[in-house]
């Protein structure tokens, strides 16, 4: 295993260039996901892979139950958020990063993203709200794709709207909901949540398309 300072490096690396050190979130999701790699080291990253999307996907079913039900919903939401995690930082620290890893997990996050818009939707969310969440996790990590492809090596710097926020996001708006849930508000607190989630997102994605823009004028 690469020590944890080794593994940001790779982390950067394979990430075009981006420090993790710029957001205080990243940097400790980052290194939460390393430390829980360290003790299961031996663990193939697919597994980790698979039970992430898996864990997603039923976070739908407790969502839909509504209730204190939802904070489950929202447990199994940052527990596939960390799964997500694990699975890079087994990959890149055990030495086994690969291309194709590297573009199923990509594929996977989009997947997981959908689970927790619908785990909106099945907790009360307004549908077009729901998916509105959806996209807007969907569109940063596409404009950085379609960059990459018109020769831009950077990804840019971390914006208010990556990852590890889009999790904390919904797991904590899903659990909120359910803490609430006995005064009756937990549709208004789901509702709110994947509001602020789509403000978010756009500022986010503002963010990031200042930053290609410059970097596609080069």
């Amino acid at each position: 295993m690469l020590s944890r300072d080794e593994y940001l490096a790779a982390w950067s690396h394979w990430h075009g260039g981006t420090d993790p050190a710029d957001s205080r979130l990243v940097h400790g999701w980052l290194t939460l996901a390393y430390t829980l790699a360290v003790p299961v080291a031996r663990l193939s990253p697919l597994v980790a892979t698979a039970l992430g999307l898996v864990v997603a996907g039923a976070a739908v079913g407790p969502a839909a139950a509504g209730g204190a039900w939802l904070v489950l919903s929202g447990v199994l939401v940052g527990l596939s958020g960390l799964l997500d995690s694990l699975d890079g930082a087994l990959a890149i620290a055990g030495g086994r990063a690969s291309r194709r890893g590297f573009v199923l997990d990509s594929a996977v996050d989009r997947l997981t993203e959908v689970a927790y818009a619908l785990a909106f939707w099945a907790a009360g969310a307004p549908g077009w709200l729901a998916a509105a969440f959806g996209a807007l996790c969907w569109l940063p990590d596409y404009l950085r794709a379609r960059a990459g492809q018109a020769g831009v090596s950077e990804t840019g710097a971390i914006s208010v709207w990556e990852r590890p926020t889009r999790v904390a996001m919904a797991g904590l708006t899903l659990g909120g909901a359910g803490v609430v849930a006995g005064l009756g508000l937990a549709v208004e607190v789901v509702t709110a949540g994947a509001a602020v989630g789509c403000l978010l997102g756009v500022v986010g994605t503002a963010q990031l398309g200042v930053q290609l823009r410059r970097a596609l004028a080069d």
